[in-house]
């Protein structure tokens, strides 16, 4: 009898807790991209110092991940209308003018040649592959952009 009461009770518990994971995973879980971006920046910005560099009206984060995966930082701001603009201005990039517009190729005192090392900085809007370049893209308030070696 009471090794029967204490399997129901152990398989109560184990219920309860399958029950209670499952709850969290399901109500837990998005499904908008855009608040996946920012719930894994803010966390990152809370693990990670952040630089706040620049004056300006308008605000974005942008972070660099270099080719070991660490991760830098930046609060932005600015009044220049394109995030290569602003960056530009600030030291955080440079690179070449080509026929697709600016072919970035240092980052925070970084470079990369896909020419010459295979690698090459990659551009993320909010956690996307960015269709345009660094120079094309309008700054957005309150953005996160990213260059990713790859």
């Amino acid at each position: 009898m009471y090794r029967t009461k204490l399997f129901r009770t152990l398989s109560l518990a184990v219920c309860t807790v399958l029950i209670a994971a499952v709850a969290l995973l399901t109500f837990g879980c998005e499904t908008d991209t855009q608040a996946d971006v920012t719930a894994t920046t803010t966390a990152a910005v809370a693990e990670n110092e952040v630089t706040a560099l620049g004056e300006g009206s308008l605000s974005f984060t942008f972070t660099v991940t270099d080719v070991d995966g660490s991760v830098t930082q930046f609060l932005i701001s600015t009044d220049e209308e394109t995030v290569g603009d602003a960056l530009m201005s600030l030291g955080l990039i440079s690179g070449e003018e080509g026929a697709y517009g600016l072919y970035v190729k240092t980052v925070n005192g970084v470079t990369l040649d896909y020419g010459t090392d295979g690698k090459y900085w990659a551009f993320y809007i909010d956690g996307e592959y960015a269709s345009y370049g660094v120079d094309q893209t309008q700054i957005v308030d309150g953005s996160v952009y990213s260059l990713k070696a790859e």
